[in-house]
């Protein structure tokens, strides 16, 4: 993925994510989940028939290739984990967390994206997740104290 403009790698993010509630993806589909004219739909879609990610012919359906599939997954997933991280483990606002999400997931490593799916998985299954620092950090954000200063406070 790494011939990919971040621009190439939201076309392919939105073909996924239309195709997972339409039965075929369109131009217009595409145009308007991105909020982009169809004039430049078309233009992206030809680098991404280049690079044998999507099949479109003019006025026709577009899909992904197995290639495709196989990028646009694993685009789809990095923006969905850091949404995840952002909104649940900071505490950010959702619209906060998808935007940034969107801005960073182009930019990450993938040793970091496989680490972040590490560390989610470890902490929505840790059953000491409710003794650890993280799970007190939205208190603290909330509250502005934190998890001993609170301790201390309900003992006297």
């Amino acid at each position: 993925m790494s011939e990919l403009t971040a621009s190439l790698e939201d076309y392919l993010e939105a073909i996924w994510v239309i195709g997972l509630d339409e039965k075929v993806v369109r131009v217009k589909d595409i145009a308007r989940f991105l909020h982009v004219r169809a004039a430049s739909v078309i233009g992206a879609l030809k680098s991404l028939v280049e690079k044998d990610l999507v099949v479109h012919q003019r006025y026709g359906y577009v899909e992904l290739t197995r290639k495709g599939k196989v990028a646009a997954k694993e685009i789809y997933r990095r923006h969905e984990l850091l949404t995840k991280f952002f909104h649940e483990v900071l505490g950010l606002d959702i619209d906060i967390a998808v935007e940034d999400a969107c801005g960073i997931e182009h930019y990450i490593h993938q040793e970091t994206a496989d680490r972040f799916v590490e560390f989610m998985e470890f902490m929505e299954t840790c059953p000491l997740k409710e003794k650890t620092g993280f799970s007190s950090f939205l208190d603290f954000i909330k509250e502005g104290t934190r998890p001993q200063a609170r301790r201390k406070a309900v003992q006297k």
